[in-house]
């Protein structure tokens, strides 16, 4: 299929909601963990969404060049043309844009989805994330409730982050505090701001303990409580079930009672970037190990091309990563679920 229309993406939502399961949102660096991410998917028979990090984006443009516009509209054509391949729905979709990013990396975006939808044809990316977590709360919604004028106008979703997630994401780091933990209070001045859709459509990440890479079991103290609570106070004062559309961020190493609990409160979407790093490396050093001797060309021998050209061991790395997308569907739920 292809990428998915606005109106699909719209559905998907709607869809995981109201089934009570979540789309692994994978990061992305390459058309080679693209295409993992796409076959994981496919296995499980489960609509998902990739996603593009600024430094995946940069990366994406060329190591030396860092352009990340120039990288993050590659990958994402480079998605919209080999996904009509896989019988599944896929959206395309920004990850954290702290308030430094926003007038060099997500505007332009939207502007070229802009022009496209401008032209008739469907945006490039399908959401934007807004990271406004190290800003004020009120900086944070007002820059949420201009980008939203720009997305819904660009038949885009956005994203926007409603407290502090811990650890380090592309060199921002935030401490693992009390701050972690999103309030009732700050929900509400969330609807307060954006509305219930009437103004566009969006997602919302509410922190309750959340931290981004790996730790040790334990280290992390999350509460998916404190989702409910929100969604539940929200919820009753406008007459509305689980108003937010959420995102579980910092997901990886997450245990399946958390991932189920969140589930249940209404997350949607749950990031997944650490855990498919390992899963796509780790393939490589047992590829490695294993083919030592043919990959090297140790003492004047000319090695074994079987063995040391980059499809041999890419293909365990795609293989790995792609098995941990099938685990991560398995703990959301939404394997077999597929809009048609």
């Amino acid at each position: 299929m292809p990428i998915a229309s606005p109106e699909k993406y719209a559905e998907m939502l709607d869809a995981a909601k109201a089934g009570k399961y979540a789309y692994p949102a994978i990061n992305i660096t390459s058309s080679q963990t693209l295409n993992a991410a796409l076959a994981g998917f496919a296995e499980a028979g489960s609509d998902g969404i990739i996603q593009v990090s600024i430094g995946g984006a940069e990366y994406a443009s060329g190591p030396t060049i860092k352009d990340r516009v120039a990288g993050a509209v590659a990958l994402a054509e480079y998605a919209h043309v080999v996904a009509k391949n896989y019988p599944i729905n896929v959206v395309v979709h920004t990850d954290h844009a702290q308030v430094d990013k926003i007038e060099t990396w997500v505007k332009p975006l939207i502007a070229i989805s802009q022009e496209r939808v401008d032209r008739g044809l469907e945006p490039l990316f399908q959401s934007h994330m807004w990271d406004g977590s190290a800003v004020p709360m009120e900086q944070n919604l007002a820059l949420a409730d201009e980008l939203l004028a720009l997305t819904s106008k660009a038949r885009q979703i956005l994203e926007i982050e409603v407290g502090v997630v811990g650890g380090e994401e592309d060199g921002v780091k935030a401490e693992i505090n009390e701050k972690l933990y999103t309030t009732v209070e700050d929900g509400l001045r969330a609807i307060e701001v954006l509305g219930l859709g009437e103004k566009g459509r969006y997602m919302t990440a509410l922190t309750f303990g959340n931290v981004h890479g790996v730790y040790k079991p334990g280290a992390v103290k999350l509460r998916p409580e404190v989702l409910k609570e929100i969604q539940d106070a929200v919820g009753a004062k406008y007459g509305k079930e689980k108003p937010f559309d959420l995102v579980f961020h910092g997901g990886s190493g997450s245990t399946p009672q958390e991932i189920s609990d969140a589930v249940d409160y209404g997350v949607v979407k749950m990031n997944i970037d650490t855990d498919t790093q390992y899963a796509f490396t780790r393939p490589v050093v047992d590829w490695m190990l294993k083919n030592y001797e043919g990959v090297l060309k140790i003492d004047g021998e000319v090695g074994n091309k079987k063995q040391y050209d980059p499809r041999a061991w890419g293909k365990a790395a795609e293989a790995g990563l792609s098995a941990r997308v099938v685990e991560a569907c398995t703990y959301l739920r939404s394997v077999g679920k597929t809009i048609g």
